[in-house]
């Protein structure tokens, strides 16, 4: 699954990227394998993706989405 694939509010790990490029700054921003993102809002026209990494919300485009592989963390608190 990748973050485009997303529902609003939906976790997930970043497993990898499926392309070597990606912006540097989302790199420096957290948006490293092993870390946490949350899906916090998509825009109209489903672009840009707000989301969530490491407590910094950032929009991406759709584009950039779609090269960042996830493992989805089910959430476990009862309801």
């Amino acid at each position: 699954m990748t973050v485009a694939q997303l529902k609003r509010g939906q976790k997930g790990i970043i497993r990898e990227f499926t392309d070597d490029i990606l912006p540097i700054k989302l790199l420096e921003l957290g948006c490293l394998p092993g870390n946490a993102i949350e899906l916090v809002q998509i825009a109209p026209f489903n672009d840009p993706i707000y989301i969530n990494v490491n407590g910094c919300h950032i929009a991406i485009r759709r584009e950039t989405a779609l090269l960042i592989e996830l493992d989805i963390v089910e959430d476990t608190r009862a309801l």
